[in-house]
């Protein structure tokens, strides 16, 4: 089942439908709890309690949205979260009810197409910048979005148009638009590149590197 678990993580990952840009942070975030998930709402509320080993934010799955079992495709919409305990994959509703078991024999063909970013990180001495032409006047400022600043630069998969990138300046993390304003301060040791950004409005950040939490654009801690 840990087999079916990475496939299954791994696809969702590449094929996670976003929600809209303008939706607010949602009401079930997965939390850390005495090392487990589950889930609390905006207020730090348990909602569900922690007892995974693993827990994804509700999103939809296309594996099982194009599934070949008619009667499992229900449970790829976005009303149902991933989890994982004792190495065993479900789908849980948001009372906290696990809806459908992981089969291998029940996955679809996600046949989403993939975009190439409009946005991408440039190395010039030593130094990361943004770009979003093809072609670049290494002489000048005017190709650069973002002239060569930062000790790294990891663009996020989000709105192609207005993405939100990590960077990285003294050793420490943190987030800027294409404009290099600051959205997130850089103040964390490690900021997560996953789909937590584009799936939930939410940046998964830590202090040390070990304990990871969410915030939002505000910086504003889940």
């Amino acid at each position: 089942m840990k087999k079916i678990f990475s496939i299954i993580l791994t696809i969702c990952c590449l094929a996670v439908v976003a929600q809209a840009k303008e939706n607010p942070v949602p009401s079930f975030i997965p939390k850390k709890i005495q090392q487990k998930f589950g889930y609390v709402n905006r207020q730090g509320k348990t909602v569900i309690l922690p007892e995974y080993d693993i827990a994804m934010f509700f999103s939809e799955d296309c594996n099982l949205l194009n599934s070949p079992n008619k009667k499992v495709r229900i449970f790829g919409s976005a009303q149902y979260a991933t989890v994982e305990k004792d190495s065993t994959a479900y789908r849980i509703d948001k009372k906290g009810t696990r809806v459908y078991r992981y089969r291998n024999a029940d996955m679809g063909i996600c046949s989403q197409s993939y975009e190439m970013p409009r946005y991408k990180a440039f190395a010039l001495n030593g130094m990361y910048g943004l770009v979003s032409k093809d072609s670049i006047d290494l002489g000048g400022y005017k190709d650069f979005d973002i002239y060569p600043q930062y000790q790294m630069m990891m663009v996020l998969e989000s709105d192609r148009e207005n993405p939100m990138i990590i960077a990285v300046r003294n050793n420490k993390f943190g987030i800027v638009d294409k404009h290099n304003k600051i959205i997130l301060p850089f103040v964390y040791s490690d900021i997560k590149m996953n789909l937590s950004w584009i799936t939930a409005h939410l940046f998964e950040v830590s202090y040390d590197g070990k304990n990871y939490f969410y915030v939002d654009e505000k910086n504003k801690a889940y």
